[in-house]
């Protein structure tokens, strides 16, 4: 078992304990990008993966016209879609590699102070419903293919993913 450390932008998350991890949105990594969305980082676990995207609005030097309409885009849905597909397109990637062979848990952080505990539930249960999560009827399918979906900001993050710490570089 290995750590990893990563910086994206102004954040850094350590990740500590898991049997593989990588920067995953970087066109060195997947070479796709071109017709690809993907995530930030994916995490490789001994019975899982984890796909981490991080949106950080609230970024030193980040205009307060761009945090404002993130968080309109944020609290409409409209940001639910960009993460569907990154979700998605990482997922065949992963796929079509002989690499998705475990249960996949889908974690976004939002590293915007102002969001509310509330507002995070709301779009952790609007994107649960656009990707296709276990459903307790009968399916074709053998499994699914996302096990879980959450949405956090800075402090519900390091407060659910002790073995993911997320630091703000600016801060540090």
């Amino acid at each position: 078992m290995r750590d990893y450390t990563f910086i994206e932008g102004d954040l850094r998350i350590e990740i500590r304990g898991v049997v593989h991890a990588w920067k995953f949105d970087e066109p060195s990594s997947h070479g796709l990008s071109h017709c690809m969305k993907a995530v930030d980082f994916i995490v490789e676990r001994p019975d899982c993966y984890q796909f981490i995207e991080f949106k950080d609005p609230q970024a030193p030097g980040a205009k307060r016209q761009r945090q404002q309409t993130f968080v309109q885009r944020f609290q409409s849905g409209e940001i639910d879609e960009d993460l569907k597909y990154k979700c998605r397109d990482t997922f065949l990637y992963e796929w079509a590699s002989g690499r998705a062979a475990k249960p996949i848990h889908y974690l976004i952080l939002v590293a915007l102070s102002t969001l509310t505990t509330s507002e995070l539930g709301r779009r952790t249960d609007a994107l649960r419903r656009k990707l296709p999560l276990q459903r307790s009827k009968p399916s074709p399918w053998r499994r699914p293919f996302v096990q879980s979906c959450n949405v956090f900001n800075l402090d519900t993050w390091n407060q659910f993913n002790l073995d993911l710490p997320v630091s703000r570089l600016s801060t540090v």
